[in-house]
């Protein structure tokens, strides 16, 4: 496992890390015994970067990683997030008392005196802009509840509202081949200021690992399939906000593109790490195989120039005119 700088400070995460948003909910049904399996593999092979949220269960994902790091030997930094979690809601979620008091709940579950990141969980934009969200996080670094504080964004627009934060620790993206836009309008701005970028749907909910069809289905009860359109959250969170049927055809004329020696999802992986500005890349994983592959990204070769151009070309002329939602 190779591992970068995350932001300013002088503190090494594994270039990939663990999404855990399936160990809670809409992903399908992980049991007990997974969950901890997952989690324990995800330490084996090096990854010390997990992400969580109140809201993912809710509540399920932060009391599992919470058992696990009771057991667990190894020092780990574990991201939370906050803002979505219906107790007791927006706009009530926003002020201080809310905050602390949801803070404090994630502390509980997870075990820990403090939080070594939370994140604003993709919350409205005006809130964000306002600027009193910040404040309070900072009340709550104060109080030495949360040593460093981010935020979770659906649209570029947004990060740089929040890159007006002198003090903001990270900043959370959608990023992938079918999702480039950071590339231009993020990057630069990001390193410039130290602040640590966090990778989450790396292969677009699945799509970038290439093993459906137009034909696939999923259970009810995970987003795949009652948000596949935008129905519940933003559209962008699933399918990297393309239509499923026009999604799986792009996703397989991909394949031509696969170095020998990787899976198309490692591909997909390796690319964003060939980029300086990513700090981590949280895959999540069902499965603890998955695990394993996921993190054996880190040490493959990189896909060098003609396939990042190939790439990007497939991008600007295939791609991104199909994508909705912010962006």
């Amino acid at each position: 496992m190779n591992y970068r700088t995350f932001g300013r400070e002088a503190l090494e995460v594994s270039e990939i890390g663990l999404g855990t948003w399936q160990l809670g909910s809409d992903w399908g049904e992980v049991g007990e015994d997974e969950a901890q399996r997952i989690l324990s593999v995800a330490v084996d092979q090096g990854i010390n970067f997990f992400d969580t949220a109140d809201v993912y269960g809710p509540e399920l994902s932060e009391i599992r990683l919470g058992k696990f790091l009771q057991g667990c030997s190894e020092e780990v930094f574990v991201a939370t997030k906050l803002g979505r979690l219906g107790d007791p809601g927006w706009p009530e979620n926003f002020t201080l008392d809310v905050m602390r008091h949801h803070t404090e709940s994630s502390l509980r579950r997870l075990g820990v005196e403090a939080l070594d990141l939370t994140q604003l969980h993709c919350i409205p934009p005006e809130v964000m802009a306002d600027g009193s969200v910040f404040d309070h996080l900072r009340e709550l670094k104060a109080e030495g509840k949360i040593l460093r504080f981010g935020a979770s964004v659906e649209s570029m627009e947004e990060a740089l509202v929040c890159l007006r934060q002198d003090d903001l620790a990270s900043l959370q993206i959608i990023f992938n081949v079918f999702r480039q836009k950071p590339i231009a309008t993020l990057f630069e701005a990001a390193s410039e200021k130290g602040v640590a970028l966090i990778i989450r749907l790396p292969l677009a909910s699945g799509l970038l690992a290439g093993q459906w069809t137009a034909e696939t289905t999923f259970l009810d009860r995970a987003h795949r399939s009652y948000n596949r359109d935008g129905e519940a959250f933003n559209v962008g969170e699933t399918f990297a906000g393309i239509s499923f049927s026009t999604a799986v055809s792009l996703a397989e004329r991909l394949e031509e593109f696969v170095p020998e020696g990787m899976s198309m999802a490692q591909m997909a992986m390796r690319w964003i790490l060939d980029f300086d500005a990513p700090t981590v890349v949280i895959p999540g994983a069902t499965r603890s195989e998955q695990v394993v592959a996921n993190a054996s990204t880190s040490v493959l070769p990189s896909l060098g120039r003609e396939v990042h151009q190939e790439l990007r070309r497939f991008y600007e002329v295939d791609v991104v005119h199909h994508i909705r939602g912010p962006y």
